[in-house]
């Protein structure tokens, strides 16, 4: 079976890790505070704050934009739960909005149907590694937070995502572009924002209190990234490698991943199809052949909240398959994972 996704590990990681837990400084320490610099100089800000989780990174995000239990925050449909949870841990309220149904990103022109004056920041995912139209987002004057969980390295019109708004959230889980196996950064160039973030974090040996969080990361983990993040150009390459290789030999059979040119340095973190009917008997004939092909989302927000449907998260929800992409796979892989695309396609038809 080749696995959906995996992570990218070699015997440098291995060794870089190996060195950290000789030293015998293993918790919160100086390799973090490096990571934190060198993750933050790669995007193009002044700071960052490393974190337990991506979804730790954004709840300190919105603790440090004063976000509170009287806000309504803005967020895609299309996500993972783990957005939806961070809005929840601050006690405000989930506003959805739907997504476009090309790029799968939020949707600016829902977002702006929606806004009133209670919308006070709304989370942006670049996802499954495509940028989302910031421009038009950014024209709202809603205070933004970058999600950039699955796309580090992605960029907007020659910049890395992350670098257009007031602050930013990454997620390092074991199966994301780059990995420290779990943990996650809030960035910034607001040295205030930073300083708030870290106050929260480091909730120990503090001269007054009020309630902050264990959500601090290792230097093991921290070393894994470091060694990851020199990679990081690597994985993107490879990614692209790939997703070219599946436009090419897929292209005539379902719609592809959106990718609009230099505008969008897309890093494919997911190689996430349409087919036209028949999602529910490709994903059970793909794991019959041996791939392990899956839905991006697992399931739309809307449909545990019972709130109002969104029209296009339902159609690309029904439709989008996600193929495995990753830097380990061999071109013997790639060629099984076409062909059994290929022969999942017709055998629908």
């Amino acid at each position: 079976m080749i696995p959906h996704s995996r992570p990218t590990i070699d015997e440098h990681d291995v060794t870089t890790v190996s060195n950290t837990l000789r030293t015998g400084n293993i918790a919160q320490g100086r390799v973090v505070e490096k990571f934190e610099h060198a993750l933050a100089d790669y995007i193009g800000l002044k700071g960052g704050v490393a974190t337990s989780s991506g979804t730790a990174a954004l709840h300190l995000a919105f603790l440090a934009l004063g976000i509170t239990k009287n806000d309504i925050v803005a967020i895609p449909g299309y996500v993972c739960t783990a957005v939806l949870n961070a809005v929840n841990y601050v006690g405000a309220t989930p506003l959805l909005i739907d997504i476009d149904p090309d790029t799968f990103n939020l949707d600016a022109t829902d977002l702006r149907r929606k806004q009133n004056p209670q919308v006070k920041a709304v989370v942006v995912p670049h996802i499954f590694g495509l940028a989302a139209n910031m421009e038009e987002i950014t024209k709202l004057g809603i205070p933004v937070i970058e999600d950039c969980a699955q796309s580090i390295g992605a960029t907007y019109k020659k910049k890395k995502v992350g670098s257009f708004s007031k602050i930013s959230i990454f997620s390092f889980y074991a199966t994301k572009i780059m990995t420290t196996g779990e943990g996650g950064m809030v960035a910034s160039n607001s040295a205030a924002l930073m300083k708030k973030a870290r106050d929260l974090r480091d909730y120990d040996n503090q001269p007054d209190y009020h309630v902050r969080y264990n959500y601090k990361m290792t230097d093991i983990q921290a070393a894994l990234g470091i060694s990851q993040l020199r990679r990081l150009p690597h994985f993107i390459k490879t990614r692209r490698e790939i997703a070219n290789k599946y436009h090419r030999e897929l292209k005539d059979l379902c719609v592809l991943p959106a990718n609009y040119g230099e505008d969008w340095g897309h890093i494919y973190y997911r190689y996430v199809i349409k087919l036209r009917h028949g999602l529910k008997s490709f994903l059970k004939l793909s794991k019959e052949k041996g791939i392990n092909c899956e839905r991006p989302v697992f399931k739309p927000l809307h449909r545990y909240l019972s709130t109002p449907n969104l029209p296009n998260t339902d159609s690309v929800w029904e439709q989008a398959a996600s193929i495995p992409i990753y830097p380990t796979l061999t071109e013997k892989n790639t060629d099984s994972i076409i062909q059994c695309v290929k022969q999942a396609i017709w055998d629908l038809r």
